[in-house]
């Protein structure tokens, strides 16, 4: 039979895997799943990101390769991030959603896929979204960079300005900053003819929520990244890609997969579980963990709010990360100060803190996420209202518009003065700051008078 050489490889796995085959009219495999046991627990522990990459071989037939992505994975060896096998019988709506059901009933932890990163060439991304409704599906940023590769040698330009766009392509990746991605689509506006730039699709560049994907990961995380994508990308193309025989391809893969599974031994959860009780205030946190927790978080507010409140709460993030916080905790509430006035946190479900953030828009403030952060924890779909819940707000004006009042207006503008004052008096003379003072306390007691004293 077509599948004995593929049989006789199964039976060496120490553990049964899933294998669900299909033969064509000439008895040739014209469909297959496959998934090992680790394969499964990994999908188990991380399944908020899926990668789907394709490798084509010379009949036709493409297998897809689903691969676990996110800040939380930390696991080495090639393919040890590679989590299901499957070819679908035709690549057309029907035979990607049989696939995708039968991942789905072997797999109950498809339910909590936030994103799925796909290459820009897949079109069948209405089946994708039927088969997975609360995932958000976005190009990747590997496949957007082997495209970008593919365009400039496609183009013929000359070689001293291919080696410019091909390094700063690379360059870019690795620290895909809004800036750097504006630099790079500016360079190739410059550099490409203008009849053959639409072809690059470089408004690719300029879709922030593409990167959002991709930026946690530092300078060499990015480089480490690629790297190990493109070694699957060609362990992938080697085994099956050259081969026309489907059996062959995927039993010397399998074979490869057995040979080189030390990606177990370093299989790891990355972070602990949830935790009631904070870290004492005197522990020291690794920066790799609390980078991979603040990434975390970032992941959970994209997954779980709407792009308005998300854009939000990522600017308090951006303080947090930039700022020393310290956490007391007491009986029942915690204590957060970011070297601001003191606020208080009431971290049971709905998480509400004392700071005019959350008073006004229910959304979680600096102090919120520094205590995630701090509990190693992510947003929760029950710590906001439910207009800010994905898919309710089509803009920041259409909630906060709703939100808005000439109170919190005039409480913004006095916030924003306040902070420029505190500025200016702390980075000037002994000398100026008493003058200034003394304005300040001639100001404040013509408002309200010298009866009552007002503390500056």
């Amino acid at each position: 039979m077509a599948l004995t050489m593929l049989n006789e490889l199964l039976i060496e796995d120490p553990s049964p895997p899933l294998l669900l085959c299909q033969l064509g009219k000439t008895a040739q495999l014209d469909a297959l799943n496959y998934q090992s046991c680790f394969m499964q627990g990994v999908f188990a522990h991380f399944p908020e990101i899926l990668f789907i990459h394709r490798t084509y071989n010379p009949r036709g037939k493409v297998l897809y390769t689903f691969l676990v992505d996110g800040p939380r994975v930390q696991l080495e060896g090639h393919l040890a991030r590679a989590v299901y096998f499957a070819i679908p019988a035709k690549e057309d709506a029907e035979g990607l959603a049989q696939m995708l059901q039968v991942f789905k009933k072997f797999n109950p932890a498809w339910e909590r896929v936030c994103t799925i990163l796909v290459d820009p060439h897949f079109l069948l991304l209405p089946t994708l979204a039927m088969e997975f409704p609360t995932a958000e599906v976005l190009l990747s940023a590997f496949h957007i960079c082997k495209f970008f590769q593919g365009k400039f040698y496609q183009l013929s330009l000359e070689q001293p300005v291919e080696r410019v766009l091909l390094t700063s392509l690379q360059s870019t990746m690795c620290s895909a900053t809004a800036g750097n991605l504006r630099k790079l689509y500016t360079l190739l506006s410059t550099c490409i003819p203008p009849a053959q730039l639409p072809e690059l699709h470089s408004h690719w560049l300029l879709n922030d929520r593409i990167w959002l994907a991709h930026r946690w990961r530092s300078r060499a995380e990015s480089s480490h990244y690629f790297q190990g994508l493109e070694v699957t990308a060609h362990v992938l193309s080697q085994f099956f890609g050259t081969t026309p025989s489907v059996e062959k391809g995927m039993t010397a893969l399998f074979r490869y997969l057995q040979q080189n599974s030390g990606g177990k031994a370093s299989f790891s959860l990355g972070l602990s579980p949830p935790n009631n009780h904070p870290p004492s205030e005197g522990s020291p946190e690794s920066p790799k963990v609390e980078q991979l927790v603040e990434a975390c978080i970032q992941y959970s507010l994209n997954a779980i709010c709407t792009g308005p409140a998300a854009q939000l709460c990522l600017g308090e993030l951006a303080v947090v990360q930039k700022s020393t916080h310290l956490i007391g905790s007491g009986s029942e509430k915690v204590n957060i100060q970011i070297l601001e006035d003191t606020h208080r946190v009431q971290p049971q479900t709905p998480a509400s803190c004392s700071c005019y953030f959350n008073q006004a828009f229910r959304l979680p403030c600096r102090h919120i996420l520094t205590m995630l952060s701090a509990r190693r924890q992510v947003l929760q779909p029950d710590m906001l209202p439910a207009e800010w819940t994905a898919g309710c707000a089509s803009s920041l004006g259409d909630v906060v518009g709703s939100r808005w009042s000439e109170t919190l207006d005039k409480h913004l503008a006095v916030a924003l003065l306040t902070e420029e004052v505190g500025q200016l008096l702390q980075h000037c003379s002994q000398e100026e700051f008493e003058r200034r003072y003394s304005t300040l306390r001639e100001l404040a007691d013509s408002w309200i008078g010298p009866y009552e004293q007002v503390q500056l």
